[in-house]
């Protein structure tokens, strides 16, 4: 389909929201230079896209503790976290436009160690945020040559989890690449079940349906499990088993199988991660005991 987005007509992205979202577009545009596919598609919403480029503008553009340049970086880590290439790709172009070394973007090993202490926070407030406790915070925070004040820090996690979040708007609204974008061969991120992520032929190259088949056969697996456990305990309601049979489909939705992290996984993307294969995992499963929060106002 032509227009920013896989789901979404571009006449009614044209036609809904009058005057007020072309002058929401036109104050995105006054304030980025460009009008990008994410603001496109909001702009069906003007009153929610003017807060958001204020926050954009507010978060990337004015005064704060950090330099720009590592503002944009550390967009470019949150969204590979979660495996968004728009996002990305946008944020690497910001990133050299505002005096960002083209060495940085070779991948994080090549950022400095401040920046590359903070993929530990990173991927646990992508993908587990409970697991965070006190001595993240105090590692980053202790005096040294690549510590972080209290408000440097303050500003990244802000950045990170803003563009953890946009990472989802961005897959739920299928948007896609601007044209100068680079992408190469794949258009869309890995998805915990792929046979329902938006692409086009061309891009998913049919591999959609073999992934369904992939979690029919470890979901067939689950139950056969299920099933001996049954004869192995007393007392077993139909009910319970019901329970427990849709609790590990879930989670086999969940939770993306490891043969489609790496090989699919566009070069832009991949360079930026370390440990690919941290995940999503339930905060509690029944039956075991809850892990410890950490609890911050």
């Amino acid at each position: 389909a032509r227009g920013p987005s896989a789901f979404i007509p571009l006449g009614e992205i044209s036609q809904e929201g009058g005057e007020s979202s072309l002058q929401q577009l036109l104050e995105a545009f006054i304030s980025a230079g460009r009008v990008d596919h994410v603001a496109l598609v909001m702009g069906l919403h003007p009153q929610y896209l003017s807060s958001f480029w204020k926050t954009q503008y507010l978060l990337l553009r004015m005064d704060g503790p950090l330099p720009y340049h590592k503002r944009h970086y550390i967009a470019i880590m949150a969204a590979a976290r979660h495996r968004c290439s728009y996002l990305v790709g946008v944020h690497m172009r910001e990133f050299l436009q505002v005096g960002g070394s083209p060495s940085w973007l070779r991948g994080l090993h090549c950022a400095p160690q401040k920046l590359r202490n903070l993929n530990e926070i990173n991927k646990l407030l992508a993908h587990r945020p409970w697991l965070i406790t006190k001595e993240h915070i105090e590692a980053l925070l202790k005096p040294g040559e690549d510590s972080w004040s209290l408000a440097e820090l303050v500003q990244a996690l802000v950045l990170l989890t803003h563009y953890h979040s946009l990472a989802s708007f961005v897959f739920g609204c299928g948007i896609k690449p601007e044209e100068e974008q680079d992408m190469g061969n794949s258009c869309w991120a890995p998805s915990p079940h792929s046979d329902s992520s938006p692409a086009s032929d061309d891009c998913t190259g049919g591999s959609g349906g073999t992934d369904a088949m992939q979690e029919v056969e470890v979901l067939m697996e689950r139950m056969k499990l299920l099933q001996e456990n049954q004869l192995e305990e007393e007392g077993v309601t139909q009910e319970e088993m019901v329970t427990r049979f849709e609790l590990e489909r879930t989670e086999s939705l969940l939770v993306p199988s490891s043969d489609i992290l790496d090989p699919s996984l566009q070069s832009n993307i991949r360079c930026f991660l370390e440990d690919p294969e941290f995940g999503y995992k339930d905060f509690t499963r029944r039956g075991e005991q809850a892990p410890p929060t950490f609890r911050a106002q």
